[in-house]
């Protein structure tokens, strides 16, 4: 039985569609790497399969559950690894692993998997003195520490040096090996290659190809794999007429900020902040200089 099962799925923001129908399904024991630029619907499509994000429509299980309706159920059988850690900054490696690890019934042994992510030497010291690259193993140990069936991996390798990523690769190896289902999102090319046993590439919520790392290579007769996505640009999210509303407002703010000391009520605490932004009338004095005026 498959692991994780999508068919057909949706999801809207207001208008904008982010997914528009999205299927495919992942096996125990495979690394599936979901590809595709910034905006393509990655995100948005885990947060539905993880029981995060309640889709407009189309079909969704994972281990058999549906991540809505048995969310309490299958919460303590995933891992989620996020980009952003979202862990407290002055809370240590083995004291966040073991405050995980007392969530979940049967648990890895925290100091066993600081060693497998390599921070045996970093228990003790908290988590803003850790460089980006510890950051994301430690990460990655958090998504682990309850032993899941199905782990989720948000841009695993970013910002990680060349030894931190081989690491990674051999933990995320041995998920695999030992069945467990990694579903990776990533806008890395050589990292799907390197990784993934199959790589599916998405644009605008849609699936555009799909296959091995070596079928996808054959259709392209070279050893590379290639693709291109239009590019999402601000005109086209906002609409073009809300987007130079937005440029105006944008910098009416860098403005106040250049010149928030020559406001009046920042000569006394009274009357902050303002219920209005005052606004200048400038007119060029005779020496040269300028000559403003509040109101």
């Amino acid at each position: 039985m498959a692991a994780i099962v999508v068919e057909d799925l949706r999801i809207t923001y207001a208008d904008l569609v982010a997914v528009d129908g999205l299927s495919f399904d992942a096996a125990p024991g495979e690394i599936v790497a979901l590809l595709g630029p910034n905006g393509a619907g990655k995100t948005s499509t885990v947060e539905a399969i993880e029981g995060f994000r309640r889709p407009a429509s189309g079909t969704i299980r994972v281990l058999g559950l549906d991540p809505i309706a048995d969310h309490a159920a299958l919460v303590p059988r995933i891992g989620v690894m996020l980009q952003d850690g979202g862990v407290a900054t002055g809370i240590r490696p083995i004291e966040v692993l073991e405050l995980y690890a007392a969530f979940f019934s049967d648990a890895e042994d925290p100091d066993e998997l600081l060693t497998r992510v390599g921070l045996a030497d970093r228990r003790r010291s908290t988590w803003r003195q850790l460089s980006g690259g510890e950051q994301q193993r430690l990460s990655l140990a958090l998504a682990l520490v309850g032993k899941p069936e199905v782990a989720f991996l948000d841009e695993p390798t970013a910002g990680v040096d060349p030894q931190g990523r081989q690491l990674i690769r051999q933990v995320i190896t041995e998920l695999r090996d030992a069945g467990v289902c990694v579903l990776v999102t990533t806008h890395d090319l050589d990292e799907a290659e390197r990784l993934a046993d199959r790589v599916l590439i998405i644009d605008r919520g849609r699936l555009v190809a799909s296959g091995t790392p070596a079928e996808l290579m054959a259709q392209t007769g070279t050893d590379e794999i290639r693709f291109g996505a239009r590019e999402a640009s601000m005109w086209r999210r906002w609409g073009r007429r809300s987007a130079p509303r937005f440029g105006r407002r944008l910098r009416a703010s860098t403005w106040r900020r250049r010149h928030r000391r020559r406001t009046p009520w920042r000569r006394s605490r009274r009357g902050w902040p303002p219920t209005t932004w005052p606004s200048a009338t400038c007119a060029p004095a005779a020496s040269g200089s300028r000559t403003c005026s509040w109101r």
